[in-house]
Parts: structure tokens; sequence; C-alpha cells
């Protein structure tokens, strides 16, 4: 094992270990979240030790808490006793084995399995000058000292308490499909004929920092004339909460110099790269969590199987392809228009090589 995560509680008393803090959700089945607590129990005084493991939303800084909203809502929350053991037994894990070699003689196993219909972990972009935590959804692994399990009067001091953010994480099946292919037929006022406009991506899923091509395919069958051709990516964020609100931000948008002229054709590729460098500065953009303050990327697509509905934070992207068409004669920019077809656009991590995470 590389590396340990451990956090102790400020009294001493208890110890998180986890050997790592990135979870892969495969879609059927998410990896089992498997650690040790290490107990010192001189100084218990006949309480217990619990383990929990919860999703939540947090809301960011005190200061946004403007219709009394509590700033962390449980999404979902898993609780076990891990001292005095309850004689349950449990099966240890080769990375529980481990860590109980680094605990010592005072280590206690638990995991906890997560459900399928959880989010990942995303973060929404402050704005430049936003104070506090982001917004988002996390996870965290937190120990804790105290007569009940969960006890909403039992106060329980921070001193008897150890936590550790984790992550639950996506990445893109191995197997890329065919992109999608969209097209429309737009006809104008005053225009017997019309514009036919189709577009296509060259794959399905795309990596975070990789250019797509789309591939665009003009008829113009009208006297009017296209003149700009306008590609870009849109950011789609579903937060499902007490309601479900989406929340869509341009994150890539070029516009390409191309006319077509009456009755005439055009076929042609363009090439646009959505990065997360270009957008820093838009506030409630969805960025793949981060545990620390390292380098991030745009929110991965979120994958679901779909039976099961599914709260928090759902991001998904499209790609736009919109035509400024310019009308002629006296009515000219009466009779002008756009066209636009949209496509489905899945962008996502690769699975690291030699990733045991199976």
């Amino acid at each position: 094992m590389s590396k340990v995560f451990k956090k102790t509680s400020g009294n001493g008393n208890i110890a998180l270990y986890l050997g790592r803090r990135d979870f892969v959700d495969h879609l059927d089945s998410v990896d089992v979240v498997d650690g040790v607590i290490k107990v010192d129990p001189s100084d218990l005084n006949g309480r217990k030790v619990f383990v929990y493991l919860a999703c939540a939303f947090r809301y960011g800084s005190d200061e946004l808490d403007v219709i009394g909203l509590s700033f962390r809502r449980d999404i979902w929350v898993q609780r076990v006793q891990v001292y005095p053991p309850t004689g349950e037994s449990i099966n240890k894990t080769p990375m529980q084995e481990s860590l109980l070699k680094k605990a010592g003689e005072q280590g206690y196993p638990f995991s906890f399995q997560m459900p399928t219909n959880l989010p990942c972990s995303v973060s929404l972009q402050p704005g430049p000058n936003d104070a506090g935590k982001a917004c988002g959804v996390d996870f965290e692994v937190k120990g804790y000292i105290a007569n009940e399990a969960d006890n909403a009067d039992e106060v329980i001091e921070k001193k008897d308490t150890c936590r550790l953010m984790i992550r639950k994480i996506q990445f893109a099946p191995a197997n890329n499909k065919a992109g999608p292919k969209a097209d429309i037929t737009k006809q104008f006022m005053m225009s017997d004929k019309p514009v036919h406009l189709e577009a296509s991506l060259e794959k399905e899923i795309y990596y975070h920092g990789e250019t797509i091509t789309v591939k665009v395919k003009i008829n113009n069958e009208t006297t009017k004339v296209v003149k700009k051709i306008k590609v870009s990516v849109e950011q789609l964020t579903n937060v499902v909460l007490y309601s479900s609100d989406t929340y869509v931000k341009a994150v890539c948008s070029e516009e390409f110099g191309e006319t077509v002229n009456a009755s005439s054709t055009l076929e042609k590729s363009f090439q646009i790269t959505p990065l997360l460098a270009n957008n820093k500065e838009k506030r409630g953009l969805s960025v793949d969590g981060r545990l620390k303050d390292e380098d991030t990327h745009l929110a991965s697509t979120t994958l679901s199987q779909g039976e099961k509905e599914m709260q928090g934070i759902i991001v998904s992207y499209k790609v736009k392809v919109n035509l400024m068409v310019a009308g002629g004669g006296l009515l000219g920019s009466l009779t002008g228009s756009d066209v636009t077809v949209e496509l489905p656009l899945t962008l996502m991590s690769p699975k690291p090589a030699g990733d045991k995470l199976e």
C-alpha cells in the first residue's frame, strides 16, 4: 500500500485510517468504502464509537443562508458501531488487513456500500469575490464518540470526532460508440425553399481537454445568405434537492466566418475545445469535486442507469450549431433568422491505465 490517509480526533482517543480517497462508481455497483478506526477505550467513560459515511449537499458560506436552510443537507447517511464490537463477523478486505497492521491491536474495520443512485463529487465554482467553501456534493467519513449512533439531543464535541473527505467518481466507459447526428430543415418568412442543417460528432464520449470535431453540412436552398456559423458547448447542471432546477452555462463558444450563399452548399468540420481554464470567472459552473486545492476540470457527465431518481447535482453537456441567416431585400432584418441544431455530448475522464479499482 503506497499511502495511508489518517485523521486523529482532538483528544487522541480515535483515529481514522483509509487506504484511498477515490471510490469508483461502475454504474451497476460502487467500490466498497473500507477503512479502519483505531480506538483507545481508556477515556470513553462508557460511551461508544461509531463511524458514518454521509453524502451531502453543501450550501456554501453562512451569508448565503438567507432563507433559513441549513448549510448542509444529507442526501444519504449510513452509520455503524465499531466499539464495543457488536459481534457481527466482518469479512476483512485486503485493504483493511493492511490498515490493521498500521493501526495495531486497537484497530477495528468498518465498511460501507454506497447505493448506485448517489451523485458524484461535484462543486459549483464560486465567483471571483465569493468567500467560504464552494457549494456542491461531497462525501465524508466521520468517526465519533457518543452514547447513541444518532440522537439529535446529544451534543458531540468536536474533540470527540475525526473525519476524512472522500470522492465518488466515474470514468468513461471503455467502449466508445458512434457519435450522435441531428438535422433540421427550416422555412423562412417570404421564402418558399428551406435551409437544411445537419451536424454530427465523430464519437459519443470525449475526454477533458480533447478537441471536439463537429461535422456540419448546410444546404441553403433559399435566396438568403448564411452569414456566420457559431459552434458552442453548453453545460447543464441539474440541482435536485427540494425541487429540480437546471442551470445552463456556455463553456465554449466560437464563431466561424464561413458564408453560404443563396442556392449553395457547405460541408465542413469545425473544432472546439471546452476547458475550465477559459471559464475560471464563471460563478456556478460545475467542476469535478476535489479534496484539496488541486487542479480540477469541468465536471464530468453524470452517467446513470436511469431506474432510480438521483438527488444532488446531475451534469450533462450539449453541442449547439447555430447558423445566422441574413434576409435579403427591403425586409432583410425581419425575414432573417437563426437555424439551430443540438447534439448530446458526453465529457469524462478516461479510466487510469492499470487501474485496479474494479
